[in-house]
């Protein structure tokens, strides 16, 4: 990674980290549209992506579960059918044209999920409500968002918070407090398993991790105290949607 990419790459994931945890999520997706906008190698791209989301996905669940926005009984179900998927993705070695393609698709589909979410107006919503998961349907998603997340280097949040809004199963902050620690499950579960990549990593990654957690800080007071993002997220949407033409033309 050269210095001026880093110099591109820091204010990016602030942004980046702050957009994606006002909603509850770690920014993975986000992070995989600037490195490769920047021409950013795929098998640095995927494990920096999972060690970020680690970072923040940890910072966001305690955000989230100390505003009371956290239930194991809502969470446990889609872990149960992620974990052993989620290694299974990481523990696989794709070429380069497929990366590139299931990347791309994964980015588009969080484009149409970010506008979506942009577009929408969130009903209100109280601590005090209860999250609704079945525990069969969820358990099947989980198995379907691990795999995918595995192999593409994202925590499979993107993927999961449509599931549960467009259910019905949650509100948008019980969904964060849902989706933050399913990140963080998927995302360490699948570095772990993919432990000859840890060579990948960029020697930068200190500086990239300062400016994901100092954008989560920002981000997740946003989301709990000032949640206000609909044009945020339609921008986003807009950079996702251009890095997915990207990544599939260049496969």
């Amino acid at each position: 990674m050269s210095f001026e990419q880093l110099l591109i790459l820091l204010p990016a994931f602030f942004l980046l980290a702050g957009l994606y945890t006002s909603v509850g999520h770690a920014g993975a997706s986000g992070y995989l549209a600037a490195m490769a906008l920047l021409a950013i190698a795929p098998e640095t791209m995927r494990p920096t992506a999972l060690a970020l989301n680690i970072l923040v996905a940890a910072f966001t669940f305690y955000r989230f579960r100390g505003a009371g926005y956290f239930s194991w009984r809502a969470l446990w179900p889609f872990l149960l059918g992620s974990v052993p998927l989620a290694a299974l993705g990481g523990s696989l070695r794709l070429t380069v044209g497929v990366y590139y393609v299931l990347a791309g698709v994964a980015l588009a589909l969080s484009a149409v999920v970010l506008g979506w979410r942009a577009l929408r107006r969130p009903p209100t919503e109280a601590p005090t409500d209860q999250a609704r998961i079945p525990i069969a349907p969820a358990i099947g998603c989980g198995a379907a968002i691990g795999l995918l997340s595995g192999l593409t280097g994202t925590g499979g949040g993107i993927f999961l918070s449509p599931v549960v809004l467009l259910a019905g199963w949650a509100g948008p902050r019980h969904t964060g407090g849902i989706t933050a620690p399913f990140i963080l499950a998927n995302s360490a579960t699948a570095l772990v398993a993919g432990t000859a990549t840890w060579a990948a990593l960029p020697e930068e990654l200190p500086w990239l991790a300062a400016a994901v957690l100092a954008g989560a800080v920002a981000g997740t007071w946003l989301g709990l105290r000032r949640l206000s993002t609909r044009w945020l997220l339609a921008a986003m949407a807009l950079v996702l949607a251009i890095a997915a033409g990207k990544l599939i033309l260049t496969a």
